[in-house]
């Protein structure tokens, strides 16, 4: 049976009232053959299986009860049943033989959720680290004009000891003065102990740290305690909101999302409505095509306008911090000097929806009191708007800060706008130290993609201190790419107060293969001009094995003529530079030399400077073994089978591997694969067990002298099992003398024992196992 209604969905009389007297009453009575009985149908709606349904058979027309139709997704109402033949624009197939029933019925008459579609979040990897101590050092020393100069930086990290981290900075010179007398002084910088949760995206750290702040504040330095959110430990999680694109399917379909021309998601929906949440990766204006694809072949494109932005936070999500210390004085100059007061700074960010995230930030302490709020606001495609006041009191002081800035990008043009002013006595904590915050600080960019014709930007900016001058710059950039062979670079910075206060830099570079490049710059400051030509062939990347780089430069101008030479090394173990150069009748010379020390699992180790995390892999004490950092070569493990492999992402899963194609044939690893996520700034451990598994090759041969029939299974006493190969050949790993085989022929079982030296006969012009003799196995 199949029909294609028109009624409206609701409990209808069966016909029209003919002179009062219903169309029903002038049926016959029911009869066994026309009473109504309750058939289960196997019943698909859209092309999609909804199971085994009851319905009614009323003398040939199918009824549903209103039940069971807002099952199937059908705003019924009311207790009487509905004949399907009434549903507007229903399409119903019958079939009474396999005892089916086929809907099709448009979206309008079915109330379906919202399937929402997006990619799945990658959960976050367990991470690790081994107790161990790093030192990053980088040694620098210049001699000018006959006084020396040599510099010692340092960071110096423990971990694994605990679940925290402890660092600590420095920095050390030995200096001449102009007496000639060498002078030494030390300063710490930063001292820390680190303590993360990246399960719930918090970091304690205790020391020396910055303050938490927002996009109308000031961060300082304090010493003391802070706690806050770091999702930088959840660096898989999508913080920013998901743009949504709407649309239904009418039977289940395929949906695929394309942003500018490129694929960013597909997956399957079922039938009814569905919203795509995937990150498109894109900041600014952007257009986006959702193709859904039905399980006909049928295909249906909806076009999309969206903005991107990172500056706010997804619905729910939330960024804060509270910090409590004393503030740093006299950094970089002495160790150990803090303000006696004590003082605090909170901040706080959160997602109120997808289109406004919420801002907040308190300080105070040592008399002063300052608190502020504020927001930014997605307006659309019409880009980003956000605004903040705050207000403080000091010492009877009162002032307050507007916060407006604006911003909007569609990829060819963009335009950012910021202004920042105070009014009455403003106050934060910098002015505690004398550092008050500025009157006026603004800014404003523009930028402009001239396709073939470059790259063009302008900015404004304007700073002005309650006690000091007005300050307004004006700068004009533009920038062009030729092939990838030449370049050139113009900016123009004039300051809008003194018109004698102009700078113009003009570059020309060209690529001159075999990653080497040539320049040709002028620059104009003032009245004064200068020439700059250079020849660069760059030191390797930290990604790559290493090896040498140079320099050479010519400067002429008004200030005389000189020029510069240097070279770089970049080797497992450091960077190192050497240079000379003079200038305005000045010669200077200088070299410096970069790396790291690392101790860890009882073992030293020399490498280039850690930035992050690393890994310390393991071969079981083989060396020469290739080691690969995602699929990249990244070097070779030495004679105690160890390397140091560096840079890692922490908090992220780092693919590393070994390469077994060189080993001898008797070598076996447990695994030639493995990813590791380490914690941030630590190191981890990563074994590969590389062991000689010792072989040998035997043939096997029945008591008539004729090799066993390949494929008779092999069973070892230790649960192990083998095959026989043709010609009755039996390979074998890690198999003591004297083991008995038990194998299993198609005529029946036979066992023989392994010798304590196969011996070997000559057969032709290749040597082979001399055969061994399978003996029966006699049945009880």
């Amino acid at each position: 049976m199949s029909a294609a209604l028109g009624a409206a969905l609701s409990p209808a009389a069966h016909a029209a009232d003919v002179s009062g007297v219903s169309a029903d009453a002038l049926l016959p009575p029911p009869t066994p053959l026309t009473a109504n009985q309750t058939l289960y149908l196997d019943v698909t709606l859209n092309s999609t299986p909804r199971g085994l349904l009851p319905f009614t058979d009323n003398r040939g027309r199918l009824q549903a009860s209103p039940e069971i139709l807002r099952q199937l997704g059908f705003n019924a109402s009311g207790d009487a049943p509905v004949y399907l033949d009434q549903i507007s624009g229903a399409v119903v197939r019958y079939d009474a033989h396999l005892q089916t029933l086929a809907l099709d019925v448009p979206l309008d008459q079915l109330t379906l959720p919202t399937t929402v579609l997006s990619r799945p979040q990658a959960r976050a990897p367990r991470s690790s680290a081994s107790p161990g101590v790093l030192l990053n050092y980088d040694l620098y020393g210049s001699r000018v004009d006959r006084l020396g100069n040599l510099t010692l930086s340092s960071e110096l990290r423990v971990f694994g000891v605990g679940a925290g981290t402890f660092e600590n900075t420095a920095v050390s010179r030995r200096y001449q003065t102009g007496g000639r007398h060498w002078r030494s002084d030390s300063v710490r910088l930063d001292t820390r102990w680190t303590l993360d949760f990246p399960d719930r995206a918090l970091t304690l750290e205790v020391g020396d740290f910055y303050s938490g702040f927002v996009d109308w504040s000031r961060p300082v330095r304090l010493g003391g305690l802070q706690i806050g959110r770091n999702y930088g430990l959840q660096p898989y999680r999508v913080l920013t909101p998901t743009p949504a694109f709407l649309g239904q399917a009418v039977v289940p379909s395929t949906v695929e999302l394309y942003v500018d021309g490129l694929r960013q998601y597909s997956g399957q929906v079922p039938v009814g409505p569905f919203q795509l949440a995937a990150q498109p990766g894109i900041s600014g204006n952007g257009s986006a095509q959702v193709v859904v694809t039905d399980a006909f072949g049928r295909m249906q494109t909806l076009d999309f306008s969206f903005y991107g932005t990172q500056q706010l936070l997804a619905k729910g999500l939330s960024d804060w911090s509270l910090g409590v210390g004393q503030l740093r004085e006299q950094f970089g100059e002495r160790s150990f000097a803090y303000d006696d007061r004590t003082v605090a700074s909170a901040s706080w960010r959160g997602g109120v929806s997808d289109t406004f995230t919420g801002e907040a930030h308190a300080e105070g302490g040592g008399g002063l009191a300052q608190a502020g709020a504020g927001g930014w606001w997605l307006l659309g495609g019409a880009g980003v708007v956000n605004a903040a006041y705050a207000h403080s009191r000091y010492q009877g002081l009162q002032g307050g800060q507007w916060a407006l800035g604006y911003s909007w990008n569609n990829r060819r043009f963009n335009v950012n706008l910021r202004s920042v002013r105070s009014h009455g006595d403003y106050r934060d904590l910098g002015a505690l130290q004398a550092n008050l915050p500025p009157s006026i600080s603004e800014q404003a960019t523009v930028g402009l993609d001239l396709l073939r014709l470059g790259s063009l930007s302008a900015s404004y900016l304007r700073l002005r201190y309650p006690d000091g001058e007005d300050n307004r710059y004006a700068s004009l950039f533009w920038s062009r790419s030729w092939s990838q062979r030449w370049s050139a670079y113009l900016s123009v910075n004039q300051n809008l107060d003194n018109s004698d206060d102009r700078s113009v830099y003009l570059s020309l570079t060209a690529s001159l293969g075999n990653n080497r490049q040539a320049s040709l710059s002028s620059q104009r400051n003032g009245d004064r001009q200068s020439w700059v030509a250079d020849v660069t062939q760059p030191v390797p990347g930290d990604g790559s094995a290493g090896g040498i780089g140079w320099r050479a430069q010519v400067r002429h101008g008004d200030d005389g003529s000189g020029g510069l030479a240097e070279v770089g090394i970049l080797n497992d173990v450091g960077r190192y530079a050497l240079g000379a150069s003079r200038q305005s009748g000045l010669n200077y010379a200088y070299g410096s030399a970069s790396g790291s020390l690392v101790w860890m699992a009882g073992h030293t180790f020399a490498a280039r400077e850690v930035a992050d995390a690393f890994a310390v892999v393991s071969t079981n004490g083989v060396g020469g073994v290739p080691v690969r950092l995602e699929n990249r070569l990244i070097g070779v493990t030495d004679d105690r089978g160890l390397l140091l492999v560096s840079p890692l992402l922490s908090w992220q899963r780092n693919r590393v591997s070994i390469d077994t194609l060189d080993l001898p044939a008797d070598m076996r690893a447990d695994r030639i694969e493995d990813w590791v996520t380490p914690r941030q700034r630590a190191g981890t451990g990563l074994t590969f067990n590389l062991r000689s598994r010792p072989s040998l090759t035997l043939t096997v041969q029945d008591m008539a002298g004729q090799p066993l029939e390949a494929g008779s299974e092999v069973q070892l006493a230790d649960g192990r099992q083998a095959s026989v190969g043709y010609d009755g050949l039996l390979y074998l790993e890690d198999v003591a003398a004297g083991t008995v085989l038990y194998i299993t022929t198609s005529r029946g079982q036979c066992r023989t024992r392994v010798p304590a030296s196969p011996q070997v006969v000559a057969a032709g012009s290749r040597p082979r196992p001399a055969p061994l003799q399978c003996v029966p196995e006699v049945a009880p």
